[in-house]
């Protein structure tokens, strides 16, 4: 979990005076840096074909393959993991929507590290896509799902159709808290609705003690965790980082969408955050950081950026460099038709 350092009892007058001449020297350094960045990538080479098509490939083991069970329906779920509680077993459920490349392993490795059993569950939400978003596009390819899942010695998979998630009549919803304002919210407002209630659902459908989630979807991770804590839900919600490529791309299951020249440009998003975050650690202007990087990112190829911004890492509220708390950089880009996200974490100056 996020730590929350003690708030700091602020600046003497000298200290202000080093730190705007700090920022204005980051400020400066990341705008060359960036520039830099640009001239690189437009002499980048092209991602091989099959890098742009096909999602990363699992490092599953080549041990014996564990025989999945797959629950359909709640009756089915409740028998299964009402056995595993009379045992006084842990579970720890993995939320996905299927379509698993490195990253849901690396949530499943760690579920199986912290509990006695691992839940996947399998899901395409639709109450989390606008009519215009790619649901009926959304990779979906169960049968190898299942083959990875049983690599790793995962016994059980809840993977309800919609009808069962949602069946006629269904009418309740569930409101996330503060950290689901902005960012997100601003582009998907109907996102972390539809978000908030699948996980509320899933987890008394399952009842874990653990819910792993990855820090990829960071303001994701945010609102599930205050959900849990808000709701008086009795389970731990454990964050992992994010998996990415060698070229820093985070791992997700759209980027299969990505062109050749879209897979050569998409790895300055993580760049550019990361180059955003070492200067508002050293107490550059967020406003004049915000500003530049979406102009770099779109130099740099993308076609459209939603937002950058830097946000207190635990509720995700405007940073304060001052406040000696620990800030995230979270950005949204363009590439065509695929949406990537990303965000890295501020290093707190000592």
């Amino acid at each position: 979990m996020v730590e929350t350092p003690k708030r700091s009892d602020g600046k003497s007058a000298a200290r202000k005076k080093a730190a705007a001449s700090r920022a204005k020297n980051a400020t400066t350094n990341t705008a060359k840096t960036v520039k830099s960045t640009a001239k690189k990538a437009s002499k980048a080479k092209p991602a091989t074909r099959s890098a742009a098509k096909k999602p990363a490939k699992p490092a599953v083991s080549k041990g014996r393959v564990t025989k999945i069970e797959i629950a359909r329906t709640g009756e089915e779920l409740r028998k299964i993991t009402a056995v595993w509680r009379g045992k006084d077993e842990k579970i720890a459920l993995v939320p996905t929507m299927g379509a698993l490349h490195d990253g849901h392993i690396a949530l499943v490795e760690k579920a199986r590290s912290i509990a006695t059993r691992a839940v996947v569950s399998i899901f395409v939400n639709p109450t989390q896509f606008a009519p215009n978003e790619d649901l009926e596009r959304y990779p979906r390819d169960e049968k190898a799902d299942l083959r990875q899942l049983g690599a790793l010695g995962v016994g059980l998979v809840w993977a309800p159709s919609v009808e069962e998630m949602y069946p006629g009549g269904f009418s309740t919803g569930v409101k996330p808290g503060k950290a689901a304002e902005g960012l997100e919210t601003d582009f998907r407002p109907h996102f972390f609705g539809g978000v908030a209630t699948v996980v509320a659902k899933l987890f008394n459908q399952v009842r874990p003690d653990f819910a792993v989630f990855g820090e990829k979807d960071y303001q994701q991770l945010i609102v599930v965790t205050q959900l849990a804590r808000d709701l008086d839900m009795d389970l731990e919600v454990v964050p992992v980082p994010t998996v990415r490529e060698k070229d820093g791309l985070a791992l997700s299951s759209r980027n299969a969408y990505l062109s050749e020249g879209e897979r050569a440009i998409a790895p300055n998003l993580n760049l550019v955050l990361s180059e955003v975050a070492h200067a508002a650690a050293g107490g550059a202007s967020v406003a004049h950081l915000k500003a530049a990087a979406q102009m770099r990112l779109l130099t740099l190829g993308f076609t459209k950026v939603d937002y950058i911004d830097v946000r207190d890492a635990e509720t995700l509220a405007p940073y304060d460099a001052d406040t000696g708390r620990p800030g995230r950089v979270l950005g949204a880009a363009w590439l065509g038709r695929t949406r990537l996200i990303d965000n890295v974490a501020v290093a707190l100056q000592h």
